[in-house]
């Protein structure tokens, strides 16, 4: 019995591994205090530690890689930010870009901020 039900559990993790620790569905916090990171949009590609465009759909918001679809209320995003007006006060430099294919970390060494 508890082997049956240990290949059950190891069979429903292969088969449906956890989407959600590697998802970027963002919410815009109004307060600094509910956000999990602060965030700052610089002026120039080369300034930024993450290079950011925004999905239409959250099925395209995968993986920690700068796709973020950004979602109406909280419960339902993996992380929430809040956009900081000095560049100082940020955790994250980010740059919106107009392709996906763009997208992706410069500075990996920040990368851990969004898992």
């Amino acid at each position: 019995m508890i082997k049956s039900k240990l290949n059950f559990l190891i069979f429903f993790f292969i088969l449906f591994p956890q989407q959600k620790i590697f998802s970027q569905t963002i919410f815009s916090s109004e307060y600094k205090s509910q956000s999990d990171v602060n965030v700052y949009v610089v002026n120039y590609k080369s300034q930024a530690d993450l290079l950011v465009f925004k999905v239409d759909y959250k099925s395209q918001a995968k993986g920690n890689d700068g796709l973020w679809y950004f979602v109406d209320y909280e419960s339902q995003s993996d992380k929430n930010i809040f956009f900081v007006d000095y560049k100082s006060q940020a955790d994250i430099n980010i740059f919106f870009v107009k392709y996906k294919s763009q997208a992706g970390w410069k500075n990996k060494n920040k990368k851990h901020l969004l898992y």
